[in-house]
């Protein structure tokens, strides 16, 4: 029987004792994940969420946060845009038949987002590292805000692919460093909520900018595309200005040598002003143990640590799966939801893009309900369940939209496959919105961790070109027996996740590596300790039972 108790050091202190069975018979049990973890949680003192010093990094987080919203903007307002007539008709697109552009001059211009960024991948990692997740924040949303003006001031579609190429570029180096601050930053309890709150923030984006949509949608003028491709400006240039008031990550500061700084960063946020609060103990002697001062984050050329060795491959691997089934999960439609609408019996361009904001919200509930179970849940079972629930949606939208969709023969069909439409669009969202920053960003170290998610910005991109590409020819080709193509590779990832992938829940970031050294991790991630709480001495003790 293996006792855990805590000390006024770094390091919990493991020896054998014997205890009454009275005692134990009235302590409570727990399942835990990490036992080192549990008893400094145990130990408190306990963050609240309505104190001071939370209040304050909730509100040095929002600035982060802006780095979503900036990505949210853009992944629906060219959706939105894409199923108006007076833009169609400016830029002499074809589609209005549709519902939305189609064809290869709309496979470019959502094409060339994902070119640029595959190309600010290349310094999206070293950026973070060598100016840290600030500077990353800071470059980013800068080259964001150019990309916006041009796409607004657009002339001809040369402006489009310039002004799109720009923001994909700076796109990609935000949400490198942003999620990678944002889950340094939070306090390992409230990490899963935080950053999947990070990623939710895209849809606040999507929100507004296709709610603007349904009302400019009406104006005659280019004011009616130009005003919602401007407001992408804003969060951009929010996060341009803050980045440098916030403070920096611990992590990169103790990675520079500044530890007496980050200590008083770790202990200001995660321990209420207290730099001997057992979690700040515990996670301080992890950091120094895990952030080595010459690693390969010092080198801007060096991306060997993401592979040399069975545990940092493992890490690329759960990264990349997140990447790629992130974007092939049927999300890729979003892009052409005026034209899903559209095949599924909604015949004019307000009652679509009415639909389109509507879903926005249902997915944007979708993706809090979502938030707010991922450390509860676990990260593993909702990708899972999550994942074989968006096949079943999708197969049911397919079903619908087959029978009923193109013929207008039965609205009560075409309605069914509307509302699977927005079903989908929650489920979806319930599951991948809050994952998507979080999980990769917590499989990967923190050496690697930058140049990983720099890797993982490049599989989505990669990914989300198959989709903007293909998508609007496929659509204008075959309609809606695309929707089947992701059916059946909802159902392979669903097999994949199973067998793969592994639970990040309930442990600190650095505690991970237990999980990843693992001959098998997945059945490592599972495994729980049952520890009896007792209290000895005014302290808190875990006994392994």
């Amino acid at each position: 029987m293996s006792v855990h108790t805590p000390e006024k050091s770094s390091q919990p202190d493991h020896e054998d004792e014997k205890h009454s069975p009275t005692a134990l018979q009235n302590a409570k049990v727990l399942q835990v994940a990490n036992v080192d973890y549990a008893l400094a949680l145990a130990n408190g003192p306990k963050l609240k969420a309505t104190s001071r010093r939370s209040l304050q990094l909730f509100a040095i987080l929002l600035v982060a946060f802006m780095g979503s919203l900036s990505n949210g903007f853009d992944g629906s307002v060219m959706g939105a845009v894409n199923g108006m007539d007076q833009y169609l008709d400016f830029f002499h697109i074809d589609g209005k038949d549709a519902g939305g552009g189609v064809g290869s001059t709309t496979a470019i211009i959502f094409g060339i987002y994902n070119i640029g960024s595959i190309v600010g991948v290349l310094i999206a990692g070293p950026m973070a590292d060598t100016f840290g997740r600030r500077g990353g924040m800071a470059l980013g949303s800068a080259i964001i805000v150019v990309g916006a003006i041009v796409v607004t001031v657009a002339k001809d579609v040369s402006y489009l692919l310039g002004g799109r190429f720009f923001l994909g570029f700076g796109v990609a180096i935000s949400t490198t460093a942003a999620p990678a601050y944002v889950v340094e930053m939070s306090p390992p309890q409230w990490r899963g909520r935080l950053t999947g709150l990070y990623n939710t923030f895209y849809y606040s984006g999507s929100i507004l900018c296709t709610g603007i949509s349904i009302a400019t949608g009406r104006i005659a003028s280019t004011k009616s595309w130009r005003a919602p491709l401007a407001i992408q400006i804003g969060p951009a240039a929010i996060l341009m200005i803050f980045a440098y008031v916030i403070p920096e990550s611990p992590r990169w500061l103790i990675s520079v040598g500044r530890k007496d700084e980050a200590r008083s960063i770790l202990a200001r946020y995660h321990g209420n002003d207290d730099p001997n609060a057992p979690l700040v103990l515990l996670e301080w002697k992890e950091y120094e143990e895990a952030v080595k001062l010459n690693a390969s984050d010092k080198r801007w050329w060096d991306y060997s640590e993401l592979v040399n060795t069975r545990n940092a491959r493992y890490r690329t691997f759960m990264m990349l799966l997140m990447g790629f089934f992130g974007q092939w999960s049927g999300n890729g439609l979003g892009y052409f939801l005026t034209i899903l609408f559209k095949n599924a019996g909604a015949n004019s361009q307000n009652q679509r893009l009415t639909l389109n904001f509507g879903n926005t919200i249902v997915s944007a509930v979708g993706a809090l309900i979502g938030t707010s179970l991922t450390d509860k849940v676990g990260r593993r079972t909702m990708w899972f369940w999550g994942t074989l629930a968006c096949a079943g949606m999708l197969a049911v939208v397919t079903g619908c939209t087959a029978k009923w969709g193109a013929t207008g023969a039965n609205p009560a069909g075409a309605n069914a496959a509307i509302a699977f439409i927005f079903l989908f669009g929650f489920v979806y969202s319930l599951t991948y919105t809050p994952l998507q920053a979080l999980y990769p960003a917590e499989c990967l170290d923190y050496n690697t961790r930058a140049k990983g998610m720099a890797m993982y910005a490049f599989a989505v991109s990669c990914a989300s070109f198959v989709n903007t590409y293909a998508g609007p020819i496929a659509l204008g080709k075959i309609q809606w027996r695309y929707y089947i193509v992701y059916v059946v590779w909802d159902l392979f990832e669903a097999a994949v996740i199973w067998f793969c992938a592994v639970e990040t829940k309930g442990r600190t970031l650095e505690e991970l590596n237990e999980i990843f050294q693992d001959a098998h991790p997945v059945k490592a991630s599972t495994t729980k300790h049952q520890v009896a709480v007792v209290e000895k001495g005014g302290a808190k003790e875990l006994i392994t039972v």
